[in-house]
């Protein structure tokens, strides 16, 4: 395949699917997207880790061959004419498997237009698009659209959403024991009212709908409403709880957990914590256990050798990981749930700055960082990069590199340990060091 835009690098190979299982040759090609704002900070610090780490772990034998691919304001300036999502960066990840990114900025409000510089949303003047930005006087202004993270994610079907949650040695945090919080969390990623079917008030989409549900389907809606629907399938639902089941198996985890809101929707998280329950006793019946059989059966002794599945209402579980995280570790949860629960779960063990993810499908994956642009540090050399460099210790792991990822977690604990820190940390504890991104990930270097 040949690119308009993207370079590709001299040497390296393509990444090869084989009955469902990706073979990683000795020098990869893998795509990366800088990302908006600080984006570009924070993956020049993570390259550099990332390529000294699998130096040093494999003596120079094995070796990433890096390919820069475009989305938002790097694809707007290379592509124009509105062209933040290029078609050539989504073949090029569909080639090469495996893909990594920065933040991508994401509107927020109704706004007509939105600058990807300084992420600033504006309407435009006498209906046409503004020239420059009227907060950072940028040129890049670009029409509103709902979120590129999403459109990645969905147009890649890359269905789960894995955000590992774990506390680092020395790392602020607002709870007493953050060490007992060590999690996975399995977000579908392609449903829910994430799928985005909206319908604004007062259109006559929304008004047809809305009538529709009044005189047709005799339900109660105010006719101001705005109008989301929230599809949640049994497809959707049993292939995510399978990848969740399918972790805790390989990692031997003892539990796997059902999130939802079931009380109250019952057709779409009901349904998605019974059709969670009936994937788990079809295919892993010999394996698993829930929590109901466990103390019908064994008077909740837990069996050798066994994975508990088990369920929660969501807003119980945000108690749960407050008082008794140490009883999770695998969490299985759509979409909307997942998104609070992974950003509340960060919280107690330092914040999304130290929070890495990945969205994976069935033969793609693309690992990122969890935290926004951040536009006012933009090119100051200041913000912490963890985040993205945890995201790339996933991705390592998911290649099986597994002792350049270990060699990376094990630097940076030791770094932020020392008290050797950006300024994020930095003020949070007594005594530390600040130091710049770049700075920062030339001690994690030093420190393997």
């Amino acid at each position: 395949m040949k690119f308009e835009k993207i370079e590709p690098p001299k040497t390296g190979e393509k990444i090869a699917i084989k009955n469902g299982k990706a073979f990683i040759p000795d020098n990869p090609i893998i795509p990366f997207i800088e990302g908006d704002g600080i984006g570009p900070d924070i993956w020049k610090v993570t390259k550099k880790v990332i390529d000294a780490a699998v130096e040093r772990a494999y003596n120079g034998k094995k070796k990433i061959a890096w390919m820069q691919i475009h989305a938002g304001l790097s694809a707007l300036k290379k592509y124009g004419n509105d062209n933040i999502l290029p078609e050539e960066t989504l073949d090029a990840i569909r080639k090469h498997k495996i893909a990594i990114k920065g933040p991508l900025t994401t509107p927020v409000g109704g706004f007509d237009y939105v600058c990807l510089v300084c992420a600033k949303e504006q309407d435009g003047i006498d209906g046409k698009r503004p020239e420059k930005c009227i907060k950072c006087g940028s040129e890049y202004i670009t029409k509103r659209f709902r979120s590129l993270n999403v459109g990645l994610r969905q147009i890649l079907d890359l269905y789960a959403c894995i955000r590992p949650v774990r506390w680092y040695n020395g790392v602020p945090s607002p709870v007493k024991q953050p060490e007992k919080l060590n999690v996975i969390v399995f977000r579908e990623n392609t449903e829910d009212v994430y799928a985005g079917i909206e319908f604004q008030e007062g259109t006559p989409d929304a008004k047809k709908i809305i009538s529709f549900l009044i005189n047709v389907m005799e339900k109660k809606v105010r006719e101001d409403s705005g109008i989301g629907i929230k599809p949640i399938s049994i497809t959707g639902s049993k292939r995510l709880v399978r990848k969740a089941i399918e972790h805790a198996i390989q990692q031997n985890l003892p539990s796997v957990t059902l999130v939802h809101k079931g009380n109250i929707m019952k057709f779409t998280e009901g349904a998605f914590r019974d059709w969670g329950y009936e994937l788990a006793k079809e295919e892993y019946g010999e394996k698993i256990i829930t929590e109901q059989e466990l103390w019908d059966e064994f008077d909740g002794n837990m069996p050798t050798g066994k994975i508990l599945v088990k369920d929660r209402i969501a807003d119980q579980m945000f108690q749960q990981v407050l008082l008794r995280p140490d009883e999770y570790s695998v969490i299985a949860t759509p979409n909307l749930n997942g998104d609070y629960l992974s950003d509340a779960c960060a919280a107690q063990v330092g914040g999304l700055g130290l929070a890495p993810g990945a969205n994976i499908g069935d033969e793609i994956a693309l690992f990122e960082a969890t935290h926004g642009t951040a536009p006012k540090y933009t090119g100051l050399d200041k913000v912490n990069p963890s985040s993205l460099i945890l995201s790339g210790v996933m991705m390592l792991k998911y290649m099986g590199w597994n002792e350049s990822a270990e060699m990376i977690e094990t630097a940076l604990e030791k770094t932020i340990s020392n008290k050797t820190v950006t300024y994020d940390l930095e003020r949070q504890m007594s005594g530390a060091t600040k130091l710049k991104t770049s700075e920062f990930g030339d001690k994690i270097i030093e420190n393997m």
